[in-house]
């Protein structure tokens, strides 16, 4: 009878700690069951990310190094740097007083040849009605004929002197060829520039909505670059925001940087059009110009 007793016992206490056991899992079981999230699947594609550093920098013809075409002393500099320009500003200004001399010399010179062809024409018309009755030898009408032919021809040279006379003038005036901002001033009031051998450059303008992202991609991964991807970069002054772009261009000549051989990407982007509310976009374009790039350039290889 004791033996049964204490196998009661046994029994009595294994099953109670049962069921405690599963009172206790069935309880985290429903604390699980309401912290799990439910997810529908769906088909996405699995792309590649390639990371990389760069710089952003003009594209071609948006760097512009304005010079003068003569020789002179500057005598007017309108614009400084930060300055925007419009395509056909004035942008300096030579002393003209040489070249308007030479201009006026040309137009006096063509007028004394209008004159002298007048001359010419009217002595021309005389001797063919002297010639008609038979009063003036048949050589002096070939020399006046002559004589207007010169005169007509020193009239086109004349003309042609004033025009290169004007133009030289003209060039007294150096206008901006492009509209952007003036980045740098190589040239100040008073001094003289030479250009017999080069062109003088006064400014530099940049045209701030014409920039580009050089990308120096490591030699491991410039397989995985094609052109037409869409690229996401940040740059230092923004480190908050990400601008997005396309890759245009893999330059076929590498670079060695730090010792690592690298092959230049080339991003295209539209700059950020700055807000009219906003102070803080005022200068984001020309910040973004001077910051080095973080380029992150993915592709999509299928779905899964």
């Amino acid at each position: 009878m004791r033996r049964i007793a204490i196998a009661v016992v046994g029994l009595g206490a294994v099953a109670a700690a049962a069921l405690l056991w599963g009172r206790v899992a069935w309880t985290k079981t429903d604390r699980d069951t309401d912290r799990a999230q439910v997810v529908r699947v769906v088909r996405r594609d699995i792309g590649q990310v390639v990371k990389a550093t760069g710089i952003i920098k003009p594209r071609v013809g948006a760097e512009v190094r304005v010079g003068s075409r003569i020789s002179g002393v500057v005598k007017r500099l309108h614009v400084r740097i930060g300055d925007p320009v419009k395509k056909g500003q004035l942008l300096a200004e030579l002393d003209d007083r040489d070249f308007v001399a030479r201009r006026d010399e040309a137009a006096a010179a063509l007028q004394q040849a209008d004159v002298n062809l007048s001359y010419a024409k009217i002595d021309l018309a005389r001797k063919r009605e002297l010639i008609a009755v038979n009063v003036l030898a048949r050589s002096e009408l070939d020399a006046a004929d002559r004589a207007a032919a010169v005169a007509d021809k020193q009239l086109t040279a004349a003309q042609a002197s004033l025009d290169y006379a004007a133009t030289q003038l003209a060039y007294t005036r150096v206008t901006a060829p492009i509209a952007g901002v003036v980045a740098s001033v190589s040239t100040q009031e008073g001094e003289t520039v030479a250009a017999n051998f080069a062109a003088p450059t006064f400014v530099t303008l940049i045209d701030l909505s014409r920039l580009e992202v050089w990308a120096y991609v490591d030699e491991t991964d410039i397989g995985r670059i094609r052109i037409g991807r869409t690229a996401r970069f940040t740059v230092d002054t923004y480190g908050d925001d990400e601008f997005e772009g396309h890759v245009t261009a893999v330059y076929p000549k590498a670079e060695i940087r730090d010792n690592v051989v690298n092959y230049v990407g080339v991003l295209r982007f539209d700059p950020p059009r700055p807000d009219s509310s906003s102070r803080d976009d005022d200068d984001r374009a020309d910040s973004a110009r001077h910051s080095r790039a973080r380029p992150r350039a993915s592709g999509s290889h299928g779905p899964t």
